[in-house]
């Protein structure tokens, strides 16, 4: 958990760029991956994650995308990896250690991390990364070819 370049930082990192790319339209999966250095394969079950869960919203066609479903200052960064959680490993195949002392650990400290996360919304990652040159220049009309 929070690996800076791990599964759960690329979908937060994706949210916040439809979030700043997403004012003309949806934006591309591939255009997402390739601003993220990502293989569009292996974001794209992210994306689907994110819109399942109600945090981005999806459309198919030539001028399809992604977009926020709810307004930046809605979405956290601990609503964000909640969406993309993998189901933790069933407690009767782990070791009697596994599950009777670290398990528990884990889990304590995943709800700790989470509720950390829950203060930081997408809004402030957004002004975050336009005060760190990361946002599309507003003159320049964006357009997308998927």
């Amino acid at each position: 958990m929070l690996d800076v370049a791990g599964r759960e930082a690329v979908a937060v990192a994706a949210v916040v760029d439809v979030a700043l790319h997403g004012a003309a339209g949806p934006v591309g999966g591939a255009a997402i991956a390739d601003r993220l250095g990502q293989n569009p394969r292996g974001l794209e079950p992210i994306l689907q994650a994110l819109s399942r869960a109600g945090i981005l919203a999806s459309s198919r066609g030539r001028r399809g995308g992604y977009r926020l479903a709810r307004a930046r200052r809605e979405i956290t960064a601990g609503a964000i990896l909640r969406a993309i959680a993998e189901d933790d490993a069933d407690a009767a195949t782990l070791a009697p250690m596994l599950r009777a002392v670290i398990a528990p650990a884990w889990r304590e400290a995943r709800a700790k991390a989470l509720a950390a996360l829950d203060s930081i919304t997408v809004e402030r990652l957004a002004r975050e990364a336009a005060a760190a040159g990361l946002a599309p220049p507003p003159d320049v009309p964006i357009t997308y070819a998927i």
